[in-house]
């Protein structure tokens, strides 16, 4: 259980750093780290706790984590590095947010 998410770990960063040698190194390094750290737990309500932050983890590297880089020739251009596990949402709730009325009750407006 615990191997399987170490193995999910790594693998979600292997993803989401593609390309970033250094940056993908210390996240190796990190999850290297968080699992000999964990590794003495005994309780195994505190090792499923662990691996299901663990599987969690690498949810969010996986489908949230995405890497841009400036392109050449303008400072404010960037390229984003999306993958085919990047969740893409269709920004429904953000549509729906500004078409509610207000009620004026907000800090700029006078009394």
């Amino acid at each position: 259980m615990s191997l399987t998410a170490y193995r999910h770990l790594l693998r979600a960063a292997r993803i989401a750093f593609q390309g970033d040698a250094p940056i993908l190194s210390a996240a190796q390094s990190q999850i290297r780290n968080e699992f000999r750290q964990r590794s003495t737990l005994s309780d195994t309500e505190s090792v499923q706790a662990a691996v299901q932050h663990a599987e969690e983890v690498a949810r969010v590297l996986r489908e949230n984590v995405v890497q841009g880089r400036r392109t050449d020739g303008d400072e404010h251009s960037y390229k984003l590095n999306i993958h085919e596990y990047t969740e893409r949402g269709d920004n429904d709730s953000i549509k729906k947010a500004g078409k509610g009325k207000t009620t004026g009750s907000g800090c700029c407006q006078s009394s």
